[in-house]
């Protein structure tokens, strides 16, 4: 590994040991009679980070690369069989390793945040659409960017201007992203007073800006058509600019739109999975005060 993705690696798993030391709650249930698994849940997850950051998304090509490579960090690597069945049961330590590294983030107080939604593409054959595991969770849907209908899920987001996530949902294509923002904020439980929330036009609803209002969160989004202007136009063009690029991140760096998962729990996992290296490399950036941009994963991604 090169030397910053080395660094990042040792001070992760370093914080995770810890994080999951302090809250066992966080690790998947296991039977309490059973032999104890030779590679811990720290190194689990710090070996997903690494995955993502490398831009492996085929999980036998990672395993290959892991035990040729990684031996002097991970003495034991599983089979793939085996670290695939350890992911797709690790969904919610996943998430409670995203939010405290977060929290741990000095930019998690910032106040304005930034939503948008991506496209996570499951699949393109009808077949695929009426039998696959993640048919009646998946939908089609249109991606205006791109100008194409698709069959999938949408990767919702809410983040600081560094392109932390401070919020993440994954719905249906064809699900209403003003209601899917609404439910990421009460569940996250993050709606504070004095908030500013931009979007782009597809957020525009009367409802969904009293709610916002409701909560003490004021709404900065273009004006459509026939529309007065609207205040914090200046702030839109940059800040809708960054949104964008924290998708291009996780779609292009990350490997976002190729998941290879085929089942809602492999979708879940390896999408929080793409979320959770995101999130330690800007929480390793920012608690290093390393320069550039907090959301660049240049330095680690070879």
């Amino acid at each position: 590994m090169n030397p910053d993705l080395d660094t990042l690696v040792c001070a992760l798993y370093v914080r995770i040991d810890d994080l999951l030391a302090a809250n066992p709650q966080w690790a998947p249930e296991r039977p309490a009679v059973g032999i104890a698994p030779r590679l811990s849940d720290a190194e689990l997850v710090t070996l997903a980070v690494l995955q993502a950051l490398l831009g492996l998304g085929s999980e036998a090509r990672f395993i290959r690369y892991a035990s040729t490579h990684l031996k002097p960090w991970f003495p034991y690597v599983p089979q793939r069989s085996g670290y695939n069945k350890r992911l797709r049961r690790a969904g919610e330590m996943m998430r409670h390793v995203i939010a405290a590294l977060a929290r741990e983030c000095p930019t998690w107080h910032d106040d304005v945040w930034l939503a948008d939604s991506t496209p996570v593409e499951c699949g393109r054959s009808r077949s695929t659409a009426s039998r696959s595991d993640r048919a009646g969770w998946a939908a089609y849907g249109y991606c205006a960017s791109h100008s194409r209908w698709f069959w999938g899920l949408r990767l919702h987001l809410i983040t600081t201007p560094s392109g932390l996530p401070v919020a993440y949902a994954l719905a249906p294509a064809n699900t209403d992203e003003r209601d899917t923002c609404l439910d990421m904020i009460a569940a996250a439980g993050i709606a504070r007073s004095g908030q500013t929330l931009i979007a782009d036009k597809g957020y525009r609803s009367a409802r969904f800006e009293h709610e916002l209002d409701a909560a003490g969160i004021a709404l900065i989004r273009p004006a459509t058509k026939g529309e007065p202007p609207r205040p914090g136009r200046r702030f839109l063009e940059p800040f809708r600019q960054i949104i964008e690029s924290v998708n291009q991140t996780l779609k292009a760096q990350l490997g976002l739109e190729r998941h290879h998962a085929r089942t809602r729990s492999g979708v879940a996992a390896r999408v929080l999975q793409r979320i959770l290296a995101l999130t330690a490399a800007i929480w390793h950036n920012q608690t290093t005060q390393q320069p550039g941009p907090a959301r660049s994963l240049t330095a680690y991604d070879h």
